[in-house]
């Protein structure tokens, strides 16, 4: 039983979700930013308004990503990363800066609809050992007083979005849900301070994350078909994790005088690669089965009524953490350059189909790859396939993701090209001593799931700096260092 509620990850990225047409009180989607090539701003925001995007959920408040945001009348959750609760929670003088900065500025000169600030990203998740007990609760409290201060509060509503670790049942039936116990003062007077400031409680639900954590979860119980063994909870029928456990939390709410408090979904999705249970039939039948689960609008049986969700992710992220594993750069319902991974209906275009980025600049045709001449058994090509690698994207290989079935070259192949692109194909990105080449001819196999990819053109907006990302690629740096650890 305790099936209702496995589920445990570290959350590094941005996620955003739309409102729907068929009735479901808003339907969005997170968007986030974690890429080494992120589209522009500009972009993004046309992908957002061609497709029915009605809302959208921000993991901070970056100022291009606003301001690209400004009159559209989509509806916006900004953020407050992890490390600057204690900034904010710490100074009211701090909570005011940045709600003028982040809310005010955009709202009154760029006509953004902020709707919510979202206090921190799962900060109460158990890998964190506790790091944002004390700070969140601070933080909520000064940023909801300075959105008061700042007139905004009518609009505005602050709340925290959980994982759904914050709840568990004894039993593992809902109905006998409540927070944690480490965690249960802490709770309740958040859930208190949401009540009171009239903000609604926001939650992360992942099936797939209970399956890749548990290898007996029954893997029908993920989904919406109806096909899993029902859970029976006094005579509540229960036939997928996502009613089980959102009912879970409406119990725990109701167990401590909070019946009424209103429930955002901020996160909800299933990833495409990565893992043998992250793949395109799985992310399909999940999202398209969400969708038509809530599009009646009958909620769940604690809370019927249309739920506000927003699905995880807009698109893939290639610079996310993958601590919690490689399925963590493969949340998209879009790939990096905004195309369509698989069918899927949101209710909100005239095609019933998504609909693709438009103007994307991509590099040039070239590829890096192992060097037909070269061998296997070449000491340079361990330590060049575990460089590429570390500072690059090789999630895509492995057991059972979409380039599993590679052979050793196309595995070399495959690092050497991912670390190319990345560095903006420059030449001397594809200087791995002895082994590599630059060739013209698309290495991707014919007929298989597996694509070596060519990189868009760069972004030199402010996100790339917040990550990091130097405007001119230091490859040739890279490429120094590579030939040290080489020869050392």
């Amino acid at each position: 039983m305790g099936w209702v509620l496995v589920q445990d990850r570290v959350n590094v990225g941005f996620v955003c979700l739309v409102m729907m047409v068929w009735g479901v009180s808003g339907i969005g989607v997170n968007w986030g930013t974690q890429s080494t090539h992120p589209l522009p701003p500009d972009t993004i925001v046309r992908l957002l308004r061609e497709n029915g995007f009605q809302r959208v959920k921000l993991f901070d408040a970056e100022y291009d990503t606003l301001r690209a945001l400004g009159r559209t009348g989509i509806e916006v959750m900004v953020g407050i990363p992890n490390d600057m609760l204690a900034t904010v929670g710490g100074s009211m003088k701090a909570a005011e800066k940045w709600v003028a900065k982040n809310v005010t500025q955009h709202i009154n000169s760029n006509n953004v609809n902020i709707r919510y600030v979202a206090v921190g990203n799962e900060p109460f998740l158990e890998t964190y050992n506790g790091s944002y007990l004390g700070i969140t609760f601070p933080a909520l409290r000064n940023i909801q007083a300075a959105l008061v201060k700042a007139g905004h509060n009518n609009q505005v509503k602050v709340t925290v979005p959980l994982n759904a670790d914050v709840y568990s049942s004894t039993s593992g039936l809902p109905s006998d849900g409540d927070f944690r116990a480490n965690i249960h003062d802490y709770m309740l007077k958040i859930v208190n301070f949401l009540s009171v400031s009239a903000s609604p409680f926001t939650v992360n639900i992942y099936p797939f994350i209970s399956l890749y954590s548990d290898p007996n979860f029954p893997v029908e119980y993920a989904f919406f078909d109806g096909n899993a063994s029902p859970i029976n909870d006094g005579g509540t029928l229960y036939t997928n994790m996502f009613d089980a456990n959102l009912d879970t939390l409406a119990h725990a709410l109701q167990r401590n005088g909070f019946a009424d408090l209103p429930i955002i979904v901020g996160e909800i999705g299933w990833p495409t690669d990565g893992d043998r249970n992250g793949n395109i039939e799985y992310a399909r039948r999940f999202n398209q089965g969400f969708m038509s689960h809530i599009s009646g609008g009958r909620g769940t049986p604690m809370r019927p009524g249309p739920i506000d969700a927003y699905l995880f992710s807009l698109i893939d992220e290639d610079a996310k953490s993958i601590a919690p594993g490689n399925f963590e750069r493969h949340w998209g319902i879009f790939t990096y350059d905004g195309q369509p991974k698989y069918p899927l209906n949101l209710g909100t275009t005239n095609s019933g189909a998504l609909v693709p980025a438009r103007g994307v600049q991509y590099l040039q045709r070239k590829w890096c790859v192992m060097k037909p001449s070269a061998k296997l058994d070449d000491p340079s090509v361990a330590p060049s396939v575990n460089y590429a690698c570390s500072l690059a994207d090789c999630t895509s290989l492995g057991y059972g993701t979409s380039c599993g079935n590679l052979d050793s070259r196309g595995n070399i192949s495959y690092a050497f090209n991912s670390y190319f692109q990345q560095n903006n194909q420059l030449d001397e990105a594809c200087k791995f001593p002895n082994v590599s080449m630059i060739t013209k001819t698309d290495p991707t196999p014919i007929g298989g799931t597996c694509k070596f990819n060519i990189m868009i053109q760069p972004y030199y907006g402010s996100a790339e700096r917040r990550f990091g990302y130097a405007q001119k690629p230091s490859g040739l740096i890279a490429i120094l260092v590579l030939i040290l650890l080489l020869v050392l």
